[in-house]
């Protein structure tokens, strides 16, 4: 595709296009790369795992979500999943409809609501999950174990930066 460039490319045709700035290029160059492998890690697991499943990127997070929390407040999992609260209602109406999720009223607040994990669910990710992290180690194969949990450190430190700053 002609549009398509690789990081390599990218690279080079900013440095060539805002080169005249005084820029801190590695931070840039890391920061798109990040990025990059996000958004490719995420389309490769969507692929070739998710699809199967009939799930979305984002519906796939709230199950795991509600699957590691057992229970969650709407506005929690959207935050957590980096979502409004509208886009939250869009997929949890999916989720609901394929009996994976349930809506529990609160008995505090009628205008909260929480949700769950129905049994169907729970057992869709439990058969799911081990599939979803055999596609993330196929990922960092190629890292070796010592690299990969410096990666991991390094990254934390990115979002802990990031969230520090919020």
């Amino acid at each position: 595709m002609p549009d398509q460039h690789t990081l390599e490319e990218t690279e080079r045709a900013t440095v060539e296009r805002v080169g005249h700035l005084t820029m801190d290029f590695p931070a840039a160059h890391a920061i798109s790369s990040l990025y990059r492998a996000a958004n490719a890690a995420r389309s490769h697991l969507a692929n070739t795992v998710l699809r199967a499943h009939d799930l979305t990127w984002t519906g796939f997070l709230v199950l795991w979500l509600l699957w590691i929390w057992d229970r969650m407040e709407t506005r929690r999992v959207a935050e957590n999943v980096g979502i409004s609260k509208a886009t939250l209602t869009g997929v949890t109406n999916t989720l609901v409809s394929r009996g994976l999720v349930e809506r529990i009223p609160s008995t505090v607040d009628r205008r909260l609501v929480e949700l769950t994990l129905t049994p169907a669910g729970q057992e869709l990710m439990v058969e799911l999950y081990p599939e979803f992290n055999a596609a993330e180690a196929e990922l960092v194969d190629g890292i070796g174990r010592r690299d990969l949990d410096r990666l991991t450190r390094n990254l934390r430190t990115i979002v802990e930066t990031a969230e520090r700053e919020n």
